[in-house]
């Protein structure tokens, strides 16, 4: 098969060690729920965003070793608008897949997620490139989410594409993970046809849902995450003979999990997708992370990793690494490299502001609240709603990708009332977060100030620093392991003065982020990671403006090398 989009730029030799490993995580910091193509020569993954900005993050690679970013798929409001959509709502679990020429994303928009109940958009978008531009929407099965096609185009194959999803089911007394849905999908005509069959309801492991297709040697293979996506996470398959099934689990258990050893370096190992390379070899992308402790807190959230996989004499996908059947390893063989690795097809810059890697919350950038700073290169802020806000926040941000890391950024603000604040934000959601930032008081002018919100609980653990002058001020965050500090640049004393306390990293994390009762009832859930970035806040309406220039971050790759946690 041709690639759909040829890569641009000129062949470059490849990396030394483009032969040696694939080192896990491939996409360190928040990258779940990966979904892995091939069109070619070129490998594509999707990763999950929620409430994040572009939505659906596409990477690519040649050898599955090193990967470039793209940016994002959904980057206009009439592909995705996530308005008010809660914490770790937005956009879940997308499938990206290839026919006909033409790229196909499918992906849930949850726009309603704690309770019983799951208000789920689903929606197919198609394009002649991974980087668009992509059609408009078509709305499906909206009774679930998790969706995804399978065109079986390839050779001996039907011709037919089909889409699955998981039905959640909110009536008490029945398990809200129903089952695995498929529905033929008509790509000509972009609608679903025909009967809706049940095709699976699981093992023992429960929780079904996460579903992928795939057909080989006569069998159709059904990859499926269950026992949720915490520490019991994991990938299973099953099989049949017909695509509408019925499907038979694999009688050796889970493909993989990290369940049960709390030693591995990389826990919660689920919700895999499949790929075959040229040479034939197959490979599993998963979701995994890294706690700060044997079941502590994932700060960096949920990322991406690839694992090899055997096939069985009798046909069954089996992982089979250096650390144990089943178990997700560190290092992995890499595939036979390409006699030369091509630059990767770019996506322009997200917004106007420097790099792929750079995201809004919930809103996307527009001239109004978002700018080029005059003259600086810098970014420009029109102030909007507080940190606690779904709806119009002025917030950029990206991953935290490092355990050990710092952050900088100068902010130029000239605030006159309390209610105007620019600053440095080490974020998880619109309940935890860490805030210093520029803004007025009565008794000292223009301020320095810490704030920290805790599920909700607003406070401040240091009174506020009087900054003289209106020029621009340097901030610093650092992070290390469960601790992040704050500091600014005192330019009379030519050195960094500390902002306030340590604060504890760890609630910035999935763990600390969910809440739920005894019964199993959750009021919130973490599904994403820890942001660093940069904001500005008008709550008198008034939108007053603050400029960000030098924005810096590095981290510390070391910790994250060698097993335990990164």
């Amino acid at each position: 098969m041709t690639a759909a989009v040829p890569a641009t730029g000129n062949p470059v030799p490849a990396p030394d060690d483009r032969r040696a490993v694939i080192r896990n995580p491939v996409l360190t910091g928040f990258h779940p729920d990966p979904s892995l193509l091939r069109v070619g020569p070129d490998y594509y993954l999707a990763t999950s965003t929620f409430e994040w900005l572009p939505g659906v993050t596409l990477h690519h690679s040649r050898d599955l070793v090193h990967w470039e970013p793209l940016g994002g798929a959904l980057t206009e409001e009439r592909l995705l608008d996530l308005t008010g959509v809660p914490d770790s709502g937005g956009v879940w679990a997308p499938c990206l897949s290839y026919a006909d020429g033409l790229f196909h994303l499918v992906y849930s928009d949850v726009k309603s997620l704690a309770g019983a109940y799951k208000d789920v958009h689903n929606h197919v978008v198609t394009a002649p490139a991974p980087t668009g531009p992509w059609s408009d929407p078509v709305p499906v099965a909206g009774h679930g989410f998790d969706p995804s096609l399978f065109h079986d185009t390839g050779p001996g194959g039907s011709g037919r594409s089909w889409l699955l999803w998981l039905e959640w089911d909110h009536r008490p007394g029945n398990d809200p993970f129903a089952g695995i849905l498929l529905q033929e999908w008509d790509r000509a005509g972009r609608r679903l046809r025909g009967p809706v069959h049940r095709i699976f309801t699981g093992t023992a492991l429960g929780r079904t849902e996460g579903p992928h297709l795939y057909r080989r040697d006569g069998w159709h293979y059904l990859v499926t995450a269950e026992g949720g996506t915490s520490w019991e996470h994991a990938v299973t398959v099953a099989r049949s003979r017909e695509v509408t099934g019925p499907y038979a689990p694999d009688p050796a258990g889970p493909m993989l999990t990290s369940h049960g050893d709390d030693g591995l370096a990389l826990q919660k190992a689920g919700h895999g997708s499949l790929v075959e390379t040229p040479d034939g070899d197959w490979y599993l992308a998963h979701l995994t992370a890294r706690p700060l402790t044997p079941r502590g807190a994932c700060v960096l959230g949920r990322e991406t990793a690839l694992q090899r996989v055997r096939w069985t004499a009798d046909g069954w996908p089996r992982v089979t690494g250096d650390a144990g059947p089943g178990r997700p390893a560190r290092r992995v063989p890499a595939p036979p490299a390409p006699a030369e690795v091509t630059a990767a097809p770019r996506s322009a810059p997200y917004g106007g502001f420097p790099g792929a890697e750079w995201m809004t919350l919930r809103r996307h950038p527009d001239p109004t609240w978002l700018s080029p700073a005059d003259g600086s290169g810098g970014l420009r802020l029109r102030g909007g709603e507080s940190l606690s806000s779904r709806h119009r926040q002025s917030l950029v941000a990206r991953r935290q990708q490092h355990t050990r890391f710092r952050f900088e950024a100068t902010v130029s603000f000239a605030p006159d009332s309390p209610r105007q604040m620019a600053g440095v934000v080490h974020l998880y959601n619109t309940r935890l977060w860490h805030y210093a930032h520029l803004t007025s008081d009565a008794g000292h002018g223009r301020v320095l100030r810490l704030a920290v919100c805790d599920r909700g609980r607003y406070s401040e653990p240091a009174g506020p620093v009087p900054v003289p002058g209106e020029g621009p001020l340097r901030l610093r965050l650092s992070g290390r392991g469960a601790e992040a500090s704050f500091a600014w640049w005192d330019e009379s004393a030519r050195g960094w003065r500390p902002l306030g306390p340590a604060l504890d990293a760890g609630r910035l994390s999935d763990e600390y982020a969910t809440v739920g009762d005894a019964d199993g009832h959750f009021s919130s859930w973490g599904f994403t990671g820890a942001f660093v970035g940069v904001c500005a806040q008008d709550l008198t309406g008034g939108r007053l403006g603050a400029d960000f220039t030098g924005l810096e971050y590095e981290g510390d790759p070391q910790p994250d090398t060698d097993g335990g946690a990164p």
